[in-house]
């Protein structure tokens, strides 16, 4: 079992590594903000796995607590992107 979790470990890794080519290059802040949102959800898998590996159960509490951080960065970018004098209450 213990390396089943390790390659877990290993693989979500690699996403986060995947992760940051896809902010670096971009092309557009939507795909910048889907690799954000990605460090979230990965980081929070990460800090699961390791507690489990490491017999550490506070770190469940810091996934818990990046989950919602993540959650809030989505939230603040989707109201950042909205235009500028728009609303939910526009609609045509």
């Amino acid at each position: 079992m213990t390396q089943v979790l390790w390659l877990s470990n290993f693989a979500l890794l690699l996403a986060l590594l995947l992760g940051i080519w896809r902010v670096w290059v971009g092309p557009r802040l939507a795909d910048r903000m889907l690799a954000a949102q990605l460090f979230g959800t990965t980081g929070v898998g990460l800090l699961l796995l390791q507690a489990e590996l490491f017999d550490q159960p506070a770190l469940r509490d810091v996934a818990l607590v990046l989950a919602l951080l993540a959650v809030m960065a989505t939230v603040a970018f989707v109201v950042r992107a909205q235009p500028k004098g728009r609303s939910n209450d526009d609609n045509p």
